[in-house]
């Protein structure tokens, strides 16, 4: 009896040592799944954050605004060398016109002023046009100027082109830098040609116009 035991310890001992080896393996690769586990976590957060940087571009290039481009326009209202257009607005409104006499004694409608809304290219109100003449806008920046130059507009119905100087600025928004604007694309805006004689000096009559405006400041 003592022979058999001593046979069958050595095949229990290779069992054994068979069943540390299926053991190790076993763990071996549950490491080797869990690190990989591991990894693939890793990379769909890395992925899941690469996508949402990337949409949140997206969203941040759809909400800012295009960079403008100067209108063609002749040499009489173009700005200098160095400035850049920083703001597009389209205006619409009136022309408010007086009924005056002039240095010859004769009465005719004079501009007095402007009174028309700013939007910008997707059509929102982003301020107003109005006295001075001074254009403001809702982020609180302002800028009042004085013409310079025109040209006639592209129909005999409608107010000139303009290069406006800026003589002053106010507020931190989009005009602060501002130093010219043109007028530009003006459609009517024109005072009529009749109802104006000494019966009825100080009327006023308004006119409607509108006209793109292009505001430029020094190039950064």
């Amino acid at each position: 009896m003592q022979v058999n035991c001593m046979k069958q310890r050595p095949n229990q001992l290779a069992d054994l040592k068979e069943r540390y080896r299926e053991m190790a393996k076993d763990e071996e690769r549950e490491r080797d799944a869990k690190q990989w586990i591991e990894g693939l976590l890793r990379d769909i957060a890395r992925l899941g954050l690469t996508i949402s940087l990337l949409i949140c571009l997206a969203f941040a290039q759809k909400d800012a605004p295009a960079k403008e481009s100067a209108p063609d326009v002749p040499d009489a209202i173009a700005v200098p060398a160095g400035l850049e257009p920083v703001l597009f607005a389209r205006g619409s409104g009136s022309q408010i016109y007086t009924c005056q006499a002039g240095p010859n004694g004769k009465f005719a409608w004079t501009f007095k002023a402007p009174e028309a809304e700013l939007k910008d290219r997707k059509d929102k109100v982003i301020g107003e046009h109005s006295a001075g003449p001074t254009w403001k806008l809702k982020d609180g920046s302002e800028v009042t100027g004085k013409a310079v130059a025109h040209v006639n507009s592209l129909d005999d119905e409608s107010v000139p082109w303009l290069l406006v100087d800026v003589t002053t600025n106010s507020g931190k928004g989009a005009l602060a830098n501002v130093t010219k604007i043109q007028r530009v694309y003006t459609r009517g805006g024109m005072p009529p040609n009749y109802g104006c004689d000494a019966s009825h000096k100080g009327d006023e009559t308004k006119s409607k116009y509108a006209a793109d405006y292009f505001f430029f400041a020094p190039v950064k």
